[in-house]
């Protein structure tokens, strides 16, 4: 799972922690899942209304052709998914959303070459969007990125902190989908002869509690690199020998995220004014015995997997789900299935399209524990430096247009259509 920008969100100041970042908040009104058309649809916390997409602000002039490849990307895993009976969310795909994956699957087999008109028309025929009007939270549009390290396979010279592969006693306790929405308890224990207890914290890792179990994945210069590294959650990592990999969250000890930038504007060592990455970064950077036990107070750690083969192409969302840089969204499962496309209205967000503001239908592919709210998402700007300053400077309020899918059996639903 791709993390967001470590900058602002690992802080708890300005965007969200995706991976590691366990809010402790937590939302208790949980909503049907949100795929069925239809009549105004009402809870205490969500309504749902149909609209037109004459009426989406900017519908006309977004890539539909891109935003197509991306709901083909979420379509085989949530199928398959879906078949298995293996959970993706709180929330789980209507039967109308996995026949509009089915058709997308049959015409991406059929039909060529693919077009952003056809792509248009494949969303306006099986789709109808409906506005979401909410009283939980006020919708907010962060970002993240997946960043670009220095490491080594092995412990040498100037690389000597480990980040650990999964281990072996490791236990989920609630589906990864789903540890967002139930990031008040611990999502992962430690299986022991006597049953489950809770696994070691980030301070009992560091200071060795799981070496020499050839559990070390890759070593890093800098272990403010890796707490970093493990509030986003995945990386693209440079070798000594030029080869680059990439690695990505596989579990984590359980325990909630705390915010330790919080924890030092409490302490009065950094202001809000003056909070950002760099300032963090440098404020534990100079002085490793002072940053160690700052650090240990977010109990939480993440262990990582190499990805191979086709799997480290891209970075992975849920389910594995390729992430598409500006399609991809991490969304609040107790709200939205994996799968849904999601038109996003965010006119302030002006550094990430060439004509000024963000009109553009993404497909939820991916979770973060401090996404909360139907209209809370984290937009997955790319891989690298230029990725990272869009994401780092993204925290704006934006409007939700849900998707949903239209009963497979109606006349304009079975209209011909070929992207």
């Amino acid at each position: 799972m791709v993390a967001t920008v470590a900058a602002l969100h690992s802080i708890g100041l300005a965007t969200q922690v995706r991976a590691d970042a366990f809010s402790q908040g937590f939302i208790t009104t949980i909503i049907p899942a949100i795929q069925q058309p239809g009549p105004r649809m009402t809870t205490d916390a969500v309504t749902l209304d149909p609209t037109t997409y004459a009426d989406l602000p900017g519908w006309a002039d977004d890539d539909h052709l891109s935003a197509w490849k991306a709901f083909l990307a979420s379509c085989k895993p949530v199928l398959s998914a879906a078949r298995s009976g293996a959970k993706s969310g709180t929330q789980t795909p209507s039967q109308n959303l996995l026949s509009a994956c089915e058709r997308a699957l049959g015409i991406a087999r059929t039909a060529a070459p693919q077009t952003i008109a056809g792509a248009k028309l494949f969303f306006e025929t099986h789709f109808t969007p409906n506005a979401v009007t909410q009283s939980v939270n006020p919708g907010l549009l962060t970002g993240y990125y997946e960043p670009l390290v220095q490491g080594s396979r092995t412990r040498d010279g100037e690389f000597q902190t480990p980040v650990y592969k999964r281990p072996p006693d490791l236990v989920n306790m609630v589906a990864e989908s789903e540890r967002g929405a139930k990031s008040h308890q611990l999502t992962h224990m430690r299986q022991t002869d006597a049953g489950l207890v809770p696994h070691l914290t980030r301070a009992e890792i560091e200071q060795g509690a799981l070496s020499d179990q050839g559990l070390e994945l890759l070593f890093f210069r800098d272990p403010v690199d890796v707490f970093f590294m493990q509030i986003q959650g995945s990386a693209r990592i440079e070798l000594p020998n030029g080869e680059t990999v990439r690695i990505t969250y596989d579990g984590k000890n359980g325990y909630p995220y705390t915010s330790i930038g919080r924890h030092l504007i409490d302490a009065g060592k950094l202001t809000q004014d003056n909070m950002s990455l760099k300032s963090l970064s440098a404020w534990l950077k100079a002085d490793r015995p002072r940053a160690e036990p700052i650090m240990w107070k977010n109990q939480s750690y993440v262990f990582f997997r190499e990805l191979k083969g086709a799997e480290s192409e891209s970075a992975m969302g849920v389910l594995k789900i390729a992430l598409q840089p500006g399609r991809s969204l991490a969304v609040d499962t107790a709200f939205h299935a994996i799968g849904t496309p999601i038109y996003v209205a965010a006119p302030e967000i002006k550094h990430a399209t060439k004509s000024g503001g963000f009109h553009r239908l993404m497909i939820a592919q991916d979770v973060g524990s401090a996404i909360k709210g139907p209209e809370r998402g984290d937009i997955y700007f790319g891989s690298g430096d230029a990725a990272g300053r869009k994401a780092g400077v993204t925290k704006h309020p934006g409007r939700f247009y849900i998707l949903v899918a239209n009963d497979p059996t109606d006349s304009k639903t079975t209209a011909s259509e070929r992207p």
